[in-house]
């Protein structure tokens, strides 16, 4: 279909900090999307919003965005705010994308959930990881056998700030990767658990480590910090036949697939006869899109909204991701103790 073709969806975006204008900037950029309003509670962002965009109303009152004709809203608000505002947009009967986490408890992603089919309308969470071309390049990957059984996977997360005041780093940046690895992987987690300690402010880890175990065995430690000098977005997967890297801070060379390994003999009948066998292999950089993943995000929120149809990243995805951090969250602040969790 042409994009001229395209039925229009207005959209409302509420909330203009960190993340919000790069919401806005991509919905008023986007065919087939009229960006009608924003809202926020400042004032002085509002302003600036309005001098970047001066066709788009601006609002302090999320009501008066409520009651306007925008049929989708996209929330890029604190995380305690989310299940609230997302119940009175859905009320509402406007289409919903919610910025990760989903909510703060799986109860209240199931509340929304059950919510969203009432109103039959689209519930949607960012998780911009699952729109990312090299993790959908990663996942085919994986899912064509290419490399093998998956053994383990190692993901870090870490930067200096930006430090949040409501919730802690595995609420804040673990998201990401727990959300890409159960998509990736095509699996979800049945054991949890976390480590991590408050330095900077009391109370609020901003340095952890997540171990996620999965049905198929494969083992995947995540660590995540705000403290930390460099910035740093690399995921290394280990399997049988081949490993591959994804560094979301490379420029250009996003994946390198690595043709090295090592294989055991298939039998030795004494200690003189058994001899690892290490291959070394050739290093491949495949070509990537370097379209944005927000964009391609934004767009299929507004595809959803317009067609009905429900979204890569759902709310049963966001629910299956809170429950993963709830868990995580328990064996934090019980000095590590595995958790299991059952689907």
């Amino acid at each position: 279909m042409n994009s001229k073709d395209l039925r229009t969806v207005r959209v409302g975006v509420v909330g203009c900090g960190y993340w919000g204008p790069k919401l806005i900037r991509n919905f008023q950029s986007l065919p087939g999307c009229e960006l009608h309003m924003v809202s926020d509670l400042r004032p002085d962002r509002l302003e600036h919003i309005a001098g970047l965009y001066p066709g788009v109303q601006v609002t302090t009152d999320y009501a008066e965005l409520l009651a306007s004709p925008v049929e989708a809203v996209a929330l890029a608000t604190p995380v305690r705010s989310h299940y609230e505002m997302a119940c009175q947009a859905l009320r509402a009967g406007k289409h919903v994308l919610i910025e990760k986490p989903l909510t703060t408890s799986a109860r209240d992603a199931e509340a929304l959930i059950a919510l969203a089919e009432q109103q039959q309308r689209v519930l949607m969470v960012g998780h911009t990881f699952e729109y990312v071309p090299a993790v959908n390049y990663m996942r085919d990957f994986i899912a064509r056998g290419d490399l093998g059984r998956v053994f383990y996977v190692n993901s870090t997360r870490v930067n200096l700030g930006i430090f949040q005041k409501d919730i802690n780093v595995i609420w804040d940046l673990a998201p990401h990767d727990i959300s890409m690895l159960i998509y990736v992987l095509q699996d979800r987690p049945t054991q949890v658990s976390a480590r991590g300690a408050a330095y900077v402010q009391p109370h609020i880890e901003d340095v952890a480590w997540v171990t996620l175990g999965f049905p198929s065995g494969a083992m995947a430690d995540i660590r995540v910090s705000w403290l930390d000098p460099c910035k740093i977005r690399r995921t290394t997967v280990v399997g049988s036949k081949k490993m591959l890297v994804y560094d979301d801070v490379e420029a250009t060379e996003k994946i390198r697939v690595y043709d090295k390994g090592v294989d055991a003999p298939p039998y030795s009948d004494t200690l003189e006869q058994f001899h690892l066998s290490y291959r070394y292999g050739d290093i491949t950089t495949p070509a990537i899109s370097g379209q944005e993943p927000l964009e391609i995000e934004c767009r299929h929120f507004c595809d959803c909204a317009r067609n009905g149809q429900t979204p890569r990243s759902d709310g049963r995805v966001g629910w299956q991701v809170v429950r993963v951090l709830e868990e995580a969250q328990t064996s934090l602040q019980s000095g590590g103790q595995v958790r299991t969790l059952s689907w």
